[in-house]
């Protein structure tokens, strides 16, 4: 396990091990007389070496890994699952002490509080603006994982009462988000720097938090919903509006004076595959390095069979839109159609995320079908597979194509959606994002918003697919942007996030089947004209010159008729997601215990149950 985390670091390793030796002893903190503070945080390098950590620490390495209702794996994930597959556990879960999510903060509120030693003041503005970046980052991921948290501003003893502070209200601490996010913004530096945080990233980070917090006040509206806020919101507190409208600033600001543009590459594909990060388009990346052994395992994840087996859903593949802007739901008989023509003539982007007909993986020169074995729902993974002529391409942890962070596209979407939201959105804005998004990909058609308003699409909104929260004037258009930051965000981490804040939870109980077979027999499905699979049973014997699926067994193929229907690996496992308690993730039993034992409540998150009476 050390060596597979060691792979993923965001920093060359001979900095990072410099990094985690001074990082450590300094916390540690014995003796005391040796590793006093003064002897730490003298310069510019001392600032950059102990604040490396937090990239490591705090940025998602593998986001194509996340399951949803639109990509899932042959064994479900928890979250997934619900119900009693989800359950309080003892202790970290997300919230521990010491070396996780806690601990993180520590090392930031340490740096914090003595950086004023460094002699180099122009570092300790530079050093300080990152640090409080990261902090608003962190408190981000622990305000969408738990809701209500403790804000912690200074570096806490292992005798400190604050370490037994109370959970604070999600304004209090969204405001202090907004403090040292506005803090970064005013003093990052603002040139390109693809793998450090910069001005805009900042700026990205603060339109993605705040479209967040948006989102999730209006859908989760306090006075409708009261229990999401443990800690009730205080008088004054910024309204659903006011985030929406600081998200679409935040974003307007990088659209119109960032340095960054939508990438212009031949191939889509290459956006996700290359070895070295757009610069153009990757506001922040995660840099891997084969020479240094900082891999992923995105490739082997997609094109081996013992990695998961992910594959997109009917439900994801269903949502995606013709390349002319007509509704691949609105024709008759999509729901029986077989791979080969449901997959023609669609968004271009659909056939550079999947291996569709006709695909040929880059670097290859074969035509190449899906393969059956590695994707549980058919619909195998494309998006993030380097090329083939690569050394070690397939192999398990080897693949060194940099990761997304934060992209313009993201930037686009979310300036879009807040718009919609607000009741504000013009055509300008349309043009100015999605469809920017769109003519990149090839799109022959623009989203209109009057059409998209006229007519909102019954699949996105409707039994069994659909959200079922979206409601006004803007239904329409708020519903194609849901289906663009899809489709354009797909496996970059987003989806669980996105489905929290619109309250669509429910989404997850909808069905994840894959593509559909009208029963045994022989199909084409690279488009060639050739068979490639043989679905058979003691009937329609195996074959000799193609992959055989044995009809109604795991190892096979389970349709969802029994002898025709769509392929269900999954059929028979309960799945639930509970809207009185899954929105969030359960504090801790131990944490609980230790506040109790301090004389300190620490309230259990709404309808989680941990056999504690307080």
């Amino acid at each position: 396990m050390e060596d597979k985390k060691m792979k993923r670091i965001l920093i060359p390793a001979i900095a990072m091990v410099m990094c985690l030796v001074s990082c450590d002893k300094f916390l540690d903190r014995t003796p005391k007389a040796t590793m006093a503070p003064e002897n730490y945080f003298r310069d510019a390098t001392d600032l950059q070496l102990f604040s490396n950590s937090f990239y490591n620490n705090l940025l998602t390495k593998e986001p194509y890994s996340e399951q949803s209702d639109h990509m899932v794996c042959l064994n479900l994930s928890a979250v997934m699952r619900g119900g009693n597959n989800r359950t309080v556990p003892n202790s970290g879960g997300g919230w521990g002490s010491g070396s996780g999510a806690w601990g993180d903060l520590r090392k930031m509120n340490t740096l914090l509080e003595y950086i004023d030693l460094c002699e180099d003041k122009d570092a300790v503005v530079k050093y300080t603006a990152l640090t409080r970046f990261f902090r608003a980052y962190f408190y981000f991921n622990m305000i969408k994982r738990f809701g209500d948290v403790p804000w912690i501003d200074r570096q806490l003893e292992s005798d400190s009462e604050e370490l037994y502070r109370p959970r604070d209200s999600r304004e209090v601490v969204m405001g202090h988000m907004l403090e040292d996010i506005d803090y970064a913004i005013e003093n990052l530096p603002a040139g390109v720097s693809t793998y450090r945080v910069n001005r805009w990233t900042a700026l990205a980070l603060k339109a993605r938090f705040c479209l967040f917090e948006g989102t999730f006040r209006k859908y989760h509206d306090p006075a409708s919903y009261p229990k999401m806020y443990v800690e009730p919101l205080p008088e004054g507190s910024r309204s659903a509006s006011d985030y929406l409208t600081l998200a679409a600033q935040a974003a307007s600001e990088i659209m119109d004076n960032g340095p960054y543009k939508l990438a212009d590459v031949a191939d889509y594909r290459l956006l996700f595959a290359n070895v070295d990060a757009n610069k153009d388009e990757f506001i922040l990346a995660i840099k891997n390095d084969q020479s240094l052994q900082i891999c992923n395992n995105a490739t082997a994840f997609a094109v081996m069979s013992t990695q998961g087996t992910p594959g997109f859903t009917r439900k994801f593949i269903a949502g995606v839109l013709m390349a002319d802007g007509t509704r691949f739901t609105d024709k008759p008989g999509w729901e029986t159609m077989q791979f080969v023509d449901e997959m023609a003539g669609r968004d271009p982007r659909l056939a550079a995320i999947t291996v569709g007909p006709g695909c040929v993986w880059l670097g290859d020169e074969a035509v190449s079908a899906p393969d059956l074995g590695c994707s549980v729902t058919g619909y195998q993974v494309q998006k993030f597979v380097m090329d083939k002529t690569l050394p070690e391409w397939g192999r398990v942890d080897k693949s060194y194509n940099d990761m997304p962070v934060f992209r313009y596209a993201e930037v686009l979407l979310n300036y879009a959606e807040a718009r919609a939201e607000l009741g504000t959105i013009t055509q300008e804005d349309l043009d100015n994002t999605v469809n920017k998004l769109r003519d990149r990909a090839g799109m022959t058609a623009h989203l209109n918003l009057e059409a998209a308003n006229a007519d909102p699409d019954p699949f996105l909104s409707g039994e069994p697919y659909g959200y079922r929260n979206v409601s006004g004037a803007n239904k329409g258009v708020i519903l194609e942007i849901r289906r663009e930051r899809a489709l354009e965000l797909a496996m970059e981490g987003f989806r669980l996030t996105d489905l929290i804040r619109w309250r669509e939870g429910k989404c997850l109980e909808q069905p994840i089947c894959g593509m559909y077979f009208p029963g045994v027999g022989k199909y084409d499905l690279s488009g060639d004209g050739t068979p490639d699979i043989n679905i058979w049973t003691g009937t329609n014997p195996k074959s000799k010159d193609m992959v055989d699926f044995e009809l109604g067994v795991s190892t096979g193929i389970v349709l969802t008729e029994g002898t025709k229907g769509n392929i269900y690996h999954h059929a028979g496992i309960e799945r639930s997601f509970d809207e009185g308690r899954d929105y969030y993730y359960p504090i801790p039993t131990k944490e609980r215990q230790l506040y109790h034992n301090k004389g300190v409540l620490l309230k259990q998150n709404p309808g989680w149950v941990d056999g504690l009476s307080y």
